[in-house]
């Protein structure tokens, strides 16, 4: 007989999984998305699952909501290739703008006539052919329009296996254009690409005007590398004191004047940027120019 009610062993409790236990959890039975999104955050802040695993949950659930034009890179940013080109013209902007697709565009940019990889390039330098018609390189165009929902596009992009589509507004004229990278990145958060620093660098010299920067960078050892004094008084970071110079979270390819520095954005989230490309404005006169001669050797490195 028993003497009185039954204890739970807190040694069973442990040897629960996190699945069983984040199912207690949701049990209280949400009435909508906002109570259900609270509950999962209860769950994490009691240990039922960890900090990566609730961000990802919560953008599988944002993407269910979210459109093609909320995320999508927009016509003026577009990086694209003339049809009608050389490959003496256009080869410098692939170099330049490191991205392996590009858009191929007729007499303007809502004439997209496909697609061209970077790596389809290659066969151009090794047979070293005197003939080069960009026309028998150009993959197909895949267009959607702005309204799309972003789990739609992202199962079309897994079933076709496209990484690119082209983005139409209502008139079907060209918007912009989305990759399954940036779809992923919504669930997922940034994904390290090409533009990668070195990850003991914090600031890698490219040429004489241009460098690479990570937005975690201290403003005092940017100060210090560029022999400038930008005030670091609101913001600690490189990053923080170009948010604050923008007026809201940029996004990738908005670019930021500061006196003689021009910051573009290389890769940022929703919640913070994650690394800018620098130009020197008037290199050859200027005191950050002089500056960083003394420190080349010092920062030198490679991109990972």
């Amino acid at each position: 007989m028993n003497d009185g009610p039954l204890m739970n062993d807190p040694a069973d409790d442990r040897q629960r999984s996190w699945t069983e236990r984040l199912g207690d959890a949701l049990l209280r039975e949400p009435q909508d998305r906002h109570q259900l999104i609270n509950i999962l955050r209860d769950a994490q802040s009691r240990e039922l699952l960890d900090a990566d695993a609730l961000e990802m949950i919560e953008g599988v659930l944002a993407v269910s909501q979210m459109r093609v034009r909320d995320v999508m890179l927009p016509r003026n940013q577009m990086i694209t290739v003339d049809r009608d080109a050389s490959p003496e013209v256009f080869l410098p902007i692939m170099v330049e703008s490191a991205h392996s697709r590009f858009p191929v565009i007729g007499d303007n940019k809502d004439e997209v006539v496909g697609i061209l990889l970077a790596k389809d390039m290659l066969k151009y330098f090794v047979c070293k052919e005197e003939r080069f018609d960009i026309r028998e390189l150009l993959r197909p165009v895949v267009f959607i329009p702005e309204s799309k929902r972003l789990n739609v596009l992202l199962r079309e992009f897994r079933a076709s296996r496209n990484h690119m589509a082209v983005v139409v507004d209502e008139y079907g004229g060209v918007s912009g254009l989305i990759t399954i990278e940036d779809v992923l990145e919504q669930i997922v958060g940034e994904i390290e690409d090409e533009h990668d620093v070195d990850e003991d660098l914090t600031i890698f010299k490219n040429n004489d005007e241009s460098y690479t920067i990570k937005a975690i960078t201290e403003i005092e050892e940017f100060n210090d590398y560029f022999g400038v004094d930008l005030n670091g008084d609101e913001f600690d970071t490189i990053g923080g004191f170009v948010v604050k110079q923008h007026g809201s979270m940029p996004k990738r390819d908005d670019v930021i004047i500061v006196d003689n520095f021009r910051f573009t954005v290389i890769r940022s989230d929703k919640r913070r940027v994650h690394l800018l490309r620098m130009s020197l404005l008037n290199a050859e006169n200027s005191p950050a120019s002089k500056a960083v001669k003394d420190n080349t050797a010092e920062h030198s490195g490679g991109i990972s």
